[in-house]
């Protein structure tokens, strides 16, 4: 299929805009003729997430863009980087690394995107339009966006993201087109104990299941009575992504692609159906546990997805003043802290012995202190698919109340009251 450029389009391409936005659309325009799109779409806005250095090649690559004269034609959020730039928590980065990604994160707000520096960009304010069309990086974004949003993406990976967001347009493809969002598996929990699916600790857990038996299709959630929450949808989806590849995922009854199961199939039967049973809860669960015979834990992280400000007045509640023996580890977004700030919550959580971790996490960036054989406990799907490979640390999954009971002991404790 052929690539057809409207004239606005290949002015770019031809530097009406300056070298810089030239070469960012011509970047799309490949990517486009790669995937068989026939076009390019004006896009609404677009989520960064290629501004966590992993080398010097990203920052150099950035900082071509802005000597190229580029800006953003879009709104655009910025997703993580590798260092916490309030201060709240530090990295052990070496000086030269930290220098190159300090020049990466500098590049990109004088790109003008927006320094938001989170994971979770719909917690900040940045929720586009049902059926809008935007270019969003970062695969939990991703699944929200298109989920519980209703807004259009691909997974954007670096550095398509950052070109989209300046030249305004990406490849029409994928989940930009509307007969691509159809749900082709049913995913029955019907049959679950109704309190389990009530709990905090079921979306990691059946999220975690569901991206590995659906992959990279469109599934719709069948048998849920109850509306998860968007802090409940967050976990399913950022577990769904990372265990698997799920980029959009339906919620009969919940999610606004799918007012009922007919509506999320669009009328068609479905290739596949899965009942889930107690036995598959169980054994997702344990899945999400490479560490559960340890006897003790180092270290507590939770905020992947960053955390809300409801998920911190839960925190606070079930710490209730206490020491805790190891460092619970909150990770969470400046949107979140300017309240967690204005409340007097961020001086009472680390008086208990809270670390709040801004602008970053702790799986992403060298945080965590180097521990031989040392354990992570974690309610987060995300961290438990991600922290071994990342950190070196043993990973035990439990609820946000486990984990806290967990870091008040120093050991795993589990069965603790929501």
């Amino acid at each position: 299929m052929v690539l057809e450029l409207t004239a606005e389009q290949q002015a770019i391409v031809n530097g009406s805009r300056g070298a810089g936005a030239a070469m960012a659309i011509r970047i799309v325009a490949a990517t486009a003729r790669l995937m068989g799109a026939p076009s390019l779409i004006p896009i609404a806005s677009a989520h960064i997430d290629g501004a966590l250095y992993h080398g010097d090649s990203g920052t150099l690559f950035a900082e071509k863009l802005v000597e190229g004269g580029a800006k953003v034609a879009v709104r655009a959020t910025l997703n993580v980087g590798s260092l916490d730039l309030t201060g709240c928590s530090r990295n052990r980065l070496e000086p030269r690394e930290r220098g190159m990604a300090r020049r990466m994160m500098d590049a990109y707000r004088t790109l003008g995107c927006e320094p938001t520096w989170t994971c979770a960009p719909y917690q900040a304010g940045h929720r586009p339009a049902l059926g809008s069309d935007v270019a969003w990086g970062e695969s939990n974004a991703v699944v929200f966006c298109n989920s519980v949003l209703g807004a259009r993406t691909n997974r954007y990976g670096d550095f398509l993201d950052i070109a989209c967001a300046i030249a305004g347009y990406a490849p029409y493809y994928g989940f930009h087109r509307p007969e691509n969002r159809r749900a082709t598996i049913v995913f029955d929990v019907s049959d679950l104990d109704a309190g389990f699916l009530a709990s905090e600790v079921a979306w990691p857990i059946l999220g975690s299941l569901f991206g590995r038996e659906v992959g990279d299709s469109v599934g719709v959630v069948t048998g849920i009575h109850h509306h998860p929450g968007d802090d409940g949808l967050k976990a399913f989806g950022a577990a769904s992504a990372s265990a698997g590849s799920v980029g959009l995922f339906h919620v009969a009854g919940v999610t606004p692609e799918a007012l009922d199961l007919a509506t999320a199939l669009h009328h068609q039967a479905p290739e596949t159906t899965i009942k889930v049973t107690s036995d598959m809860i169980r054994d997702s669960r344990h899945r999400l546990s490479t560490a559960a015979d340890a006897a003790s834990i180092h270290a507590v992280a939770i905020g992947s997805p960053h955390l809300s400000n409801a998920e911190f007045d839960r925190l606070e509640a079930l710490i209730a003043g206490r020491p805790l023996t190891v460092p619970l580890y909150a990770c969470t977004g400046r949107h979140a802290l300017a309240t967690l700030e204005s409340s007097g919550q961020r001086r009472t959580l680390e008086k208990s012995g809270v670390i709040v971790v801004v602008d970053t996490c702790v799986v992403v960036t060298p945080i965590l202190p180097e521990i031989d054989n040392a354990v992570l406990m974690t309610n987060s799907g995300k961290f438990a698919h991600y922290a071994p490979g990342n950190t070196g640390y043993g990973v035990i999954y439990g609820s946000m109340a486990e984990c806290v009971e967990s870091a008040v002991a120093g050991r795993p404790v589990f069965g603790a009251a929501a």
